[in-house]
């Protein structure tokens, strides 16, 4: 092996080691939450609402699919995103969530562990989960509507919309490129009530010194997801926008809280640090 060859293999190594200290660094020291102003598309009309995206890293039992609370079992450490909307529909509110589990190890890990949506709103409820297998996916759906009922059933080793997000924010490098077969997020298949299944698309990743844009478009569905963010690490979400024939979602970040331990903050007392975040004190 040739100086140049070893010098290579030294330079990949240090980058690796300085990367993975990088993220070592910033995402375990608590959680990050982050705060946008939402214009969000629902049945043909743009409605006012804010989304907040918590990241928090922790321990995650890779058979079990779980956090990692006691005991022993195969683990590792993965970047969580609790990512969340809430908005209006004339009378009635909507609460939306969606949960990702990326493990931080993406090389071992190169997919999302899990995934699960819950969507809420006076009609009723729908909850649908997504857990890596060895071949694919493992997908649950429960929904109150007589068309989706009760299913269980697994797709193939594809790339899946909701998991995109943690993949930008641990390394946008690893994020897929070009033409490939995506499961759209659960947001959409829900409120449209398509089947979660792979369609054709097509992503692009443009960067310059300060701003990224990561673009990924579905010919089928007539969708375009755009995310900016900033090229250095640790790549915080400014925006994103969903482009669909209804309309466009936009959310622009207005608050970010970082080295938060939001967990341990539940107490009436602490309800006015919600005006950190540009919300509003939950009445007691």
């Amino acid at each position: 092996m040739n100086f140049v060859r070893l010098t290579t293999l030294a330079l990949v190594a240090i980058t690796s080691i300085y990367a993975d200290s990088q993220i070592r660094d910033f995402w375990f020291s608590g959680a990050e939450i982050n705060r946008y102003d939402l214009q969000q598309m629902r049945y043909g009309e743009s409605r006012p609402g804010h989304a907040e995206f918590i990241f928090v890293t922790e321990p995650f039992l890779t058979d079990k699919r779980v956090k990692h609370e006691y005991g022993s079992g195969a683990s590792t450490e993965v970047l969580k995103l609790n990512a969340l909307r809430t908005f209006n529909t004339g009378i009635y509110p909507y609460r939306v969530m969606t949960s990702t589990f990326q493990a931080i190890d993406l090389e071992q890990f190169p997919h999302a562990l899990k995934t699960n949506t819950s969507i809420q709103d006076w009609c009723g409820q729908v909850f649908q989960q997504i857990n890596k297998s060895t071949t694919g996916w493992d997908l649950e759906l429960r929904s109150y509507f007589q068309k989706e009922a009760d299913r269980d059933f697994s797709l193939g080793n594809h790339w899946i919309e909701d998991e995109l997000w943690t993949h930008l924010r641990l390394n946008p490098k690893s994020l897929p490129i070009g033409k490939f077969q995506l499961v759209p997020g659960a947001i959409l298949t829900r409120w449209t009530h398509i089947l979660a299944e792979p369609h054709e698309a097509e992503a692009s990743l443009n960067s310059s010194e300060e701003q990224s844009i990561y673009t990924v478009e579905y010919p089928n569905l007539k969708r375009k997801l755009v995310i900016k963010f900033d090229t250095a690490f640790p790549h915080i979400i400014r925006e994103w926008e969903e482009h669909e024939p209804d309309g466009i979602t936009k959310a622009i970040l207005t608050h970010r809280l970082m080295n938060s331990e939001y967990w341990s903050e539940h107490r009436l007392k602490d309800a006015g640090k919600r005006k950190l975040l540009g919300l509003e004190e939950e009445p007691n």
